[in-house]
């Protein structure tokens, strides 16, 4: 079973890691005895199923979540359940590549316009003749 992301992306299970962990915070005795919390793993940098563009753009939008050793770790604890938690890191996950498979649009260079191009000139102009009509009188002989 694989981490299907889009057409033709698909994540393997060889890929991913699950674990869970106690989850901090209130909660009562549920929150001290039973580990819910999910903890999922996505190996980055050993990853063949992403191309290495997707892969650069991911480690830059994955912030915080990348770990020293290039793995993504996502901690999903908002749900009482594991089931619950494991969907909620998977369906994050997957949200987290579908937005770095987008490659971003290309910039293109713009001129100004003529019309502001011969205000910034006008302008020079005029802060030219203040600064003259500032400066000292020159001797003349």
């Amino acid at each position: 079973m694989s981490l299907r992301v889009a057409d033709g992306v698909e994540i393997p299970d060889s890929e991913l890691s699950l674990s869970f962990v106690r989850s901090a915070g209130p909660g009562g005795q549920n929150v001290n005895k039973v580990a819910t919390a999910a903890q999922l793993r996505f190996d980055l940098e050993r990853s063949t199923a992403l191309a290495s563009g997707v892969k650069a753009r991911l480690r830059a939008l994955s912030g915080r979540r990348l770990t020293t050793q290039g793995a993504i770790l996502i901690v999903a604890r908002s749900h009482r359940t594991q089931e619950g938690n494991r969907r909620d890191a998977q369906e994050r996950l997957i949200e987290l590549i579908r937005r770095a498979l987008v490659a971003p649009k290309p910039r293109k260079p713009s001129r100004p316009p003529p019309g502001a191009r011969e205000r910034r000139l006008d302008h020079k102009r005029r802060v030219r003749t203040t600064k003259r009509l500032r400066a000292r009188p020159a001797w003349e002989e």
